[in-house]
């Protein structure tokens, strides 16, 4: 009897192929795709996981022949989701919802209900790949390096690991929409879905305010400690924003810092950013202690590249040292490293240090 896989299907054209390779490969699939939030009125091209997803996934599920449900989990994604998330912009943190999602939600409730249910593996869409190494199952980057998704996925367990498959993650983009076509697959010329899909077609801002109690203003200062002017809540800064500042000064400014205890924005000059080292809290290693790399490549933006750091164990997290030109940091950001192309590790960046 073929092993059971549940798919994750959030209606995109890579969960459908994942499914697709899936049944290929002669696994029994069953489609789970999940309502997280309340779409209604939320443009279609905005996000992930709405409700015209879930036709698209239906309509894959469809085609393929496999069985296919629709959950609901809107109260456990707006608990574990999207109430962290204001949590992180109200203390002066820049969060990263999607990598809470895969963490509490797709790896988290989902894997529960998939083990509850008789699954053997989970799946998902996901551009990465899962390779055994030793006693190791090692996390490492997608072939399709401008797709890959490893950093979004630090926080999976060594268990989680073993029992979780990536069909995507072998292949590039367009090799998964062409396999897509010549299946019929309804979802193969589909655009990619944005981040913070809860949004909507809103500002980030503009959603945190609505939920916060209260919106405490404040000071603008330079780090020579003039004041600038004043903001509209911290909550509308992220470390390292440029555009949108409003402060009109003779040299580019940048948010340097943000402070929730007295609601000070502290800006200046791009080399200000620079942090030669920084703490990260959350941290999960990916390799046993004898196997942990003394240098090693980090990665502390989705969309940025790695650079040579150390990484030294304290009483109170991780300590991350750049090897070379040091590097500006933001906290709440996830911050990942890597051997190669494999994952050794990842936390949450929680404060620069000088």
């Amino acid at each position: 009897m073929p092993e059971t896989v549940f798919v994750a299907m959030s209606g995109g054209v890579d969960s459908s192929a994942a499914a697709l390779l899936l049944l290929e490969g002669g696994f029994r699939v069953v489609g789970v795709t999940l309502r997280l939030y309340d779409s209604c009125g939320a443009p279609p091209a905005r996000g992930c996981c709405a409700l015209e997803d879930a036709f698209d996934a239906r309509a894959v599920a469809g085609v393929l022949g496999i069985e296919h449900r629709v959950l609901e989990y809107q109260g456990p994604f707006q608990e574990k989701v999207v109430a962290p998330f204001v949590a992180a912009y109200a203390r002066g943190w820049t969060p990263n919802p999607c990598i809470l999602c895969n963490e509490r939600i797709k790896f988290g409730a989902l894997w529960d209900y998939a083990a509850a249910h008789g699954a053997d593996a989970l799946a998902t869409g996901h551009h990465a790949r899962l390779v055994p190494e030793g006693g190791r199952v090692d996390l490492r980057r997608a072939a399709d390096g401008a797709k890959d998704q490893s950093y979004v996925l630090f926080p999976l367990t060594l268990q989680q690991r073993r029992r979780t498959l990536f069909p995507a993650g072998d292949m590039d983009k367009e090799s998964l929409r062409d396999k897509a076509r010549a299946a019929g697959l309804p979802t193969a010329d589909k655009r990619e879905s944005q981040d913070i899909c809860f949004v909507g077609a809103g500002d980030y801002a503009d959603f945190v305010e609505a939920r916060l109690p209260v919106v405490r203003r404040g000071a603008v200062r330079h780090v020579d400690g003039r004041v600038l002017g004043r903001h509209g809540g911290i909550h509308r800064f992220t470390v390292g924003q440029r555009q949108g500042l409003g402060i009109p000064f003779t040299e580019p400014l940048y948010v340097v810092s943000l402070n929730p205890e007295t609601d000070e924005v502290t800006v200046g000059p791009k080399d200000a950013l620079e942090t030669p080292r920084f703490e990260a809290e959350g941290w999960n290693w990916h390799f046993p202690p004898e196997d942990r790399p003394a240098e090693v490549l980090v990665q502390v933006r989705y969309h940025q590249a790695p650079r040579p750091a150390r990484i030294v164990e304290t009483a109170e997290g991780m300590m991350i040292e750049y090897s070379a030109r040091p590097q500006g940091v933001t906290p709440g950001q996830a911050v990942v490293a890597y051997t190669g192309d494999t994952v050794v590790g990842g936390g949450w960046i929680r404060r620069g240090r000088a």
